[in-house]
């Protein structure tokens, strides 16, 4: 692509204002570990919720969703599920709070809270460390086969896409191992603003140039609907059938199946609370557990209207100014006999000549930024496990600061370079996706909702449900392609979960509870709901005055009505640029009365601003 010289301008003048920002701040992220990984625990909660949206609004994702948008039409909306998108209201509406209230730096470290420091909590705490490095990969994979793709089509020279996906990756690698948290943090706010601006931009232009009827006149029947029944009831033909084609090999034709697991798979998947990576990391660095459940609540209002207000005006410029072009590309690829790329419609259609010249450059930055702000807060999520849960506790307790810093460095710079051997690997963003959500996450889900909910559960069956559940994603999954050909990597997470579910009870019951002291010390920290009764009666016994969490019920209410709360800020966006009058209407009304009801039955009932746990209390006497 021939970029004008002010296109360019932009980028270059992006790219370097967000290496010399992630430099500047680097003498903060220096001083200790809590300081590099969770800056502190100064940094303000609407910040971090902002950070946090935008280490979520990344650019495999986009392109990932852009094709769904395109291929589905207001179905599509269903599809982030199989992350999914609603954990983030689960933490909203009590997972942050429960998590923040241990006050730790890792999730690994978080094990000691509730199993303890004997041989059962080692394990499960190494255990955790390993899954935390392996999601770290794996997501680290999933951005290096996305920003190939977007780079081999929009930058001027003739390199190979995973070639430009090295350089990129090594140029966003130096200000985050410089600079921890703090830049991540700091450039990642740079970042957002340039991606809404950027984003409600295309959404006009898209509004303005593509009217309802051009759009009707190349969509089949049913893309403008919500809804679905057995299988997604919509078939392309004409110039876009090879997309039917596609759809079939997606291996989500019956749909209502595939619904069921996501959404299944979903609440389990929420109910373990955040993966260890940039999510939990910014739950942990809020200052206490109101600000926690704050700042997830501002990811789902920062994230989702203007990041499907790109993705619906990206995907209406394609149906309809770029109908010829990206019929002509796939056409092309089935002549040389290979498969049309359709992750790839997201770079063609920013070569519109509708998007002026000034905008190209700043939605090229902006994509950039999506793309650089999830690499960042990943490889800056993951080093802290091998820093602070293996090299400081089993290696050297009496590192210096300095130490620990240097060698989150090393470390940072070990697990960028798997990731991207992993990335060299991988053949597209769907596979890459399905794995990690599918497979990856069908070992972990077991392990850590039985962490929470369950007195009995132990370190022995933490680890040997969280190692089986690995073990089954790293080979379930290629055994299933192998029997199966083209089946999708979601429906691998029954047998997975089933593993995992075997060795959490197998690794519990063959081996002791954990001790009263540990299980009664978490209780009253965290306060959980759940199966703690033997627990919650010897809390009570020794204090009468103890309130144990009587919430269970508030909060499933406040999460249907969340998960509601946020669907509509999907479907929104998408109906605005579209012109679904209809849905415009239903979508406002829905919206008005959920936000209604959840200040009423989950904003006036967060805790109280003060501190969170007994040495922050010391901190403030």
């Amino acid at each position: 692509m021939d970029l004008p010289v002010l296109d360019l301008s932009i980028i270059a003048a992006y790219l370097v204002a967000t290496i010399l920002l992630g430099l500047w701040v680097s003498k903060r992220a220096s001083r200790d570990l809590d300081s590099y990984f969770l800056g502190g625990k100064t940094i303000p909660w609407y910040i971090l919720g902002i950070s946090n949206a935008s280490g979520m609004f990344d650019i495999t994702g986009t392109m990932l969703l852009v094709y769904w948008c395109f291929a589905y039409g207001l179905k599509s909306i269903w599809f982030p599920w199989v992350w999914p998108t609603f954990n983030q209201i689960f933490l909203m509406m009590y997972l942050a709070t429960w998590l923040r209230r241990s006050n730790v730096l890792t999730g690994a470290e978080w094990i000691q809270t509730r199993f303890g420091r004997g041989t059962g909590a080692n394990l499960a705490h190494i255990s955790v460390v390993i899954f935390a490095l392996v999601t770290v990969i794996g997501f680290i994979a999933y951005a290096f086969k996305g920003i190939g793709k977007f780079a081999d089509i929009l930058l001027p020279w003739d390199l190979e896409p995973n070639t430009y996906a090295l350089i990129i990756l090594s140029i966003t690698s130096i200000y985050v191992v410089k600079g921890g948290m703090h830049s991540v943090v700091l450039t990642e706010v740079l970042q957002f603003t340039i991606m809404t601006v950027v984003s409600i931009a295309v959404g006009i232009i898209a509004i303005v140039h593509v009217s309802p009827e051009a759009i009707d006149a190349v969509v089949p029947q049913g893309w403008r609907s919500l809804w679905f029944g057995w299988t997604m009831d919509m078939q392309w033909t004409g110039a876009f059938e090879m997309i039917q084609v596609k759809m079939q090999e997606d291996g989500m034709s019956l749909f209502s199946i595939f619904f069921g697991l996501m959404v299944c798979k979903g609440v389990l998947a929420s109910m373990a609370g955040p993966s260890p990576n940039y999510d939990m990391q910014r739950v942990l660095a809020t200052r206490n557990q109101r600000e926690a459940s704050l700042m997830s609540a501002t990811v789902n209002v920062a994230l989702y209207f203007p990041r499907y207000m790109l993705i619906a005006g990206l995907t209406v410029l394609a149906l309809v100014p770029l109908r010829e072009t990206l019929v002509q590309m796939w056409s092309a690829a089935v002549q040389a006999g290979n498969k049309p790329d359709f992750e790839q419609i997201l770079p063609v259609v920013i070569q519109n000549p509708v998007i002026p010249t000034g905008l190209t450059g700043l939605l090229l930055a902006g994509l950039l930024a999506a793309f650089m702000s999830t690499f960042a807060a990943t490889v800056n999520a993951g080093p802290a496990y091998v820093v602070n849960d293996i090299y400081k506790r089993f290696i050297n307790p009496k590192a210096s600061n300095t130490v620990q810093v240097h060698m989150s460095y090393v470390v940072s710079v070990l697990v960028v370079g798997i990731g991207i051997l992993f990335g060299y690997q991988a053949e597209n963003i769907l596979g890459v996706t399905m794995w990690i959500v599918g497979g990856l996450f069908g070992g972990y889900v077991a392990a850590n909702v039985l962490r929470w909910h369950w007195w009995r559960f132990n370190g022995y069956g933490f680890f040997w449900g969280l190692i089986t559940g690995i073990v089954g994603a790293l080979f379930v999954p290629s055994l299933v392609q192998r029997l199966w050909p083209g089946t999708n990597a979601l429906y691998t997470f029954p047998p997975i979960f089933i593993l995992s579910i075997v060795g959490c009870l197998l690794g519990t019951f063959l081996s002791k509870p954990e001790d009263d002291e540990v299980l009664k010390s978490f209780y009253r920290t965290v306060r959980p709901w759940g199966f703690w009764g033997p627990i919650r009666a010897k809390v009570m016994a020794e204090d009468p005055h103890f309130q144990p969490n009587k919430d269970f019920a508030r909060d499933v209410f406040n999460i249907v009505i969340g998960t509601i709360w946020q669907t509509t800020l999907v479907v929104l966006p998408i109906c605005l640029v579209i012109r679904e009058s209809k849905g415009i209407v239903i979508s406002l009304i829905v919206l008005a009365v959920t936000s209604v009801v959840l200040k009423k039955s989950w904003y006036d009932h967060l805790p109280p601003t003060e501190p969170s746990t007994e040495s922050e209390r010391q901190m403030t006497k």
